[in-house]
């Protein structure tokens, strides 16, 4: 039983567990931004332009059972719009560590010039020689 305890504490403690652990929570904590982004704002801007179309309200009664395909259009166009503004947000976070990047690569070293190389080689010849 100790062994168990050992390991599942060994599995615990590794860095690719915490990480996951991390990023799940980050990465609820970022999924209600976005969607707070798309229900407050951009989704009743798109309303105002189609002249406030509310589908989750369209379906069909078949006998005594509502069908409410609206409902499955809304949750789409919901989606997209998260889809849509989350790749815009990565798409903003990755230029910007690509311009961050950048300016802290180390700059290439100048060529040495022609006559300075060949004086090199004649001094390191002459070493040779002594």
């Amino acid at each position: 039983m100790k062994s168990f305890m050992k390991e599942f504490k060994e599995f615990i403690s590794r860095g690719n567990v915490m990480d996951m652990a991390v990023g799940i929570i980050i990465g609820g904590a970022f999924t209600a931004i976005v969607t707070a982004l798309v229900d407050s704002i951009i989704t009743p801007l798109i309303g105002v332009i189609c002249g406030g179309i509310d589908f989750a309200k369209w379906g069909v009664q078949v006998g005594e059972a509502n069908i409410m395909f609206g409902a499955l259009i809304d949750a789409i166009i919901k989606f997209l719009l998260v889809a849509f503004t989350l790749f815009l947000i990565i798409k903003a976070m990755n230029k910007a560590k690509e311009l961050k990047s950048e300016e802290e690569a180390p700059a290439e070293p100048e060529p040495v010039p022609e006559d300075i190389q060949l004086l090199t080689e004649i001094r390191d010849m002459l070493k040779e020689k002594k």
